[in-house]
C-alpha cells in the first residue's frame, strides 16, 4: 500500500524464490492459476480464496482467453500485452492492484489517495483500475502535450468523482521527480494517506512477472529463450529480471530504448548519466531517469541497501556514476541498444507489409533492437506493450492511408474532458492534493 519505502527508496522482497523444480508442475495452468501460484510465493497475508477471487476478477476484463497471448510473426514471437481495458500492458498489473487495494481498504475500514505519474499508459490503466471505488481517490501527473492525444483522452474523459488528472507543463521526468519528492515528505504522505501505483510499487512488478512464465509455456518450454523489452522506466524488464532469477530459462534480456538511451548506454559502458529528454514517436519511453533501476542496482551491488544509497546520492550530486564490473560487459544478463524514430517507423511499415501485422511504436523499438541483437539459435520473444491505434501520429506516418482503429478508442474524441493544467511547481501540486483528498 505504501509504494515507496519510508526512507524514500524502493521496496524489494527479502528473498527471491527458486522455482526451477516447479516449472514442470505449472505446465498446463491457465493464466489465472499460474498467477496464483507465483503471487502466492510472495504474499502470505491474504487468504487463498480471496487471492484467487482477486485474480479471477482482475483478468475477467481482458478480451483474450489467454490474457497475454503469444503470436508468431515471421521469425519472432510477439507477446501481446494489450488485451486489457485500456489496451496497454499496464492493465495486467493495475487491474489486479486496484482490486487488491479495495480488498485491503475494506478490511481495514480505511481510505487511500493514490498519487501517480505517467508518460502515457500507466495513468489510464490506473484510472481504469480504481474508477468508482469509494475508498480510493487517484491523482495522476502527466506531461501536458507529451502523451498521444488518445492516451490523454483515456484519462481525461473519465469523469468519476474520485479521478483527478493533473497536466504539468514539463516532461515525464519532471512529473516523476515531483511525485517522489512529495512521497519523501513522510509527514505529508501520512497525513494525506498517499499511496503509489507507479512501478515503484512492488505489487506492480509482481503482477508482471507472471506473463514471462506464461509466455515460456506458450513457446513450448524451450531450453532457453531471449526476450526483447521496450524500456522506459525499467519496471517491465525488471519483472523479467526477477523471473530469470526465479529460474525461468531466459538467456538474455534485450533492453531496447529510443533516443532516451541512458539505460542502453549504462549496459554498454557501466556509466549511468542522463541527457536531456528527447521527445520521440514512442512517447511512453521518453524518460531519462528510470525509477526501477534502483531495484536492479540492489541485486548488482551485493544486495546492499547502503551501496544503493551511496550510488543514488552520487548520481543526484554528480549526475554521472560509473560501476566498474571488471568485465568487458557490465552485465551478462542484458544486451542493449537504441532505435531512432526513423528505424521505429520503418519497423512498423515492414511488419505490416511483410506479415500484415500491426505494431505500435514502442513495440517497434523492441522488435528493431531485439532482431538486431538476437544472434542465438533460440526463440526470440518480443513484448508488445500497447495497441497501435493509441499512437495515431506514428501510425499515420508509417502507414499513410491505412486505417488503424479500435472500438474502445473510437468514441473518446466526442466525450467531455476534465483536467487541471499546472506548472511544474511542487507547492501548487501539494496544495491541490490537500484541497481534494
Amino acid at each position: 500500500m505504501m509504494g515507496l519505502a519510508l526512507d524514500g527508496g524502493l521496496l524489494v522482497p527479502q528473498s527471491i524464490p527458486d522455482v526451477s523444480n516447479q516449472l514442470s508442475n505449472w505446465r498446463g495452468l491457465d493464466y489465472q492459476d499460474l498467477a496464483f501460484a507465483i503471487m502466492r510465493l510472495y504474499m502470505n497475508d491474504i487468504a487463498d480464496d480471496v487471492l484467487k477471487s482477486l485474480i479471477n476478477k482482475s483478468y475477467a476484463t481482458f478480451d483474450d482467453p489467454l490474457v497475454t497471448p503469444v503470436n508468431p510473426v515471421g521469425d519472432i514471437h510477439v507477446l501481446e500485452l494489450f488485451h486489457g481495458p485500456t489496451l496497454a500492458f499496464k492493465d495486467v498489473a493495475l487491474q489486479f492492484l486496484g482490486n487488491l487495494f479495495e480488498v485491503i481498504l475494506e478490511d481495514e475500514d480505511s481510505h487511500l489517495n493514490i498519487l501517480g505519474a505517467t508518460s502515457g499508459d500507466t495513468g489510464s490503466a490506473a484510472i481504469a483500475g480504481v474508477r468508482g471505488k469509494d475508498r480510493i481517490k487517484i491523482f495522476i501527473l502527466y506531461p501536458e502535450g507529451k502523451t498521444s492525444p488518445l492516451q490523454e483522452r483515456q484519462m481525461t474523459t473519465v469523469l468519476d468523482d474520485n479521478i483527478h488528472n493533473i497536466a504539468l507543463q514539463g516532461s515525464f521526468d519532471d512529473c516523476q521527480t515531483l511525485m517522489k519528492s512529495i512521497f519523501s515528505d513522510l509527514e505529508f504522505k501520512r497525513k494525506n494517506r498517499l499511496g503509489a501505483v507507479n512501478s515503484v510499487n512492488w505489487a506492480r512488478v509482481l503482477a508482471q512477472i507472471v506473463y514471462y512464465f506464461h509466455a515460456w509455456y506458450q513457446l513450448g518450454c524451450p531450453e532457453k529463450f531471449n526476450v526483447s523489452v521496450p524500456t522506459g522506466n525499467f519496471g517491465n524488464i525488471f519483472s523479467g529480471f526477477v523471473a530469470k532469477r526465479m529460474g525461468l530459462p531466459i538467456h538474455r534480456l534485450i533492453l531496447a530504448t529510443n533516443s532516451n538511451d541512458i539505460l542502453a548506454r549504462f549496459f554498454n559502458s557501466g556509466r549511468y548519466r542522463p541527457g536531456d529528454v528527447q521527445f520521440s514517436e514512442s512517447p511512453a519511453m521518453d524518460i531519462q531517469v528510470a525509477s526501477n533501476f534502483e531495484r536492479y542496482l540492489f541485486y548488482k551491488l551485493g544486495q546492499s541497501g547502503s551501496r544503493v544509497t551511496e550510488f543514488m546520492d552520487d548520481f543526484v550530486r554528480k549526475r554521472s556514476v560509473k560501476i566498474n564490473y571488471n568485465t568487458r560487459k557490465p552485465d551478462a544478463d542484458f544486451i542493449s541498444a537504441s532505435a531512432t524514430d526513423e528505424e521505429t517507423i520503418k519497423t512498423i511499415k515492414k511488419y505490416h507489409e511483410q506479415y500484415d501485422y500491426l505494431v505500435d511504436p514502442h513495440t517497434a523499438v523492441g522488435i528493431h533492437v531485439g532482431t538486431a541483437l538476437h544472434t542465438d539459435n533460440i526463440p526470440l520473444l518480443c513484448l508488445s506493450t500497447a495497441y497501435p491505434a493509441k499512437f495515431e501520429k506514428a501510425m499515420n506516418r508509417a502507414l499513410p492511408g491505412v486505417e488503424v482503429t479500435h472500438p474502445a478508442l473510437a468514441g473518446l474524441l466526442d466525450l467531455p474532458e476534465r483536467k487541471e493544467i499546472m506548472p511544474v511547481d511542487e507547492t501548487a501540486v501539494r496544495q491541490y492534493l490537500v484541497e481534494h483528498t
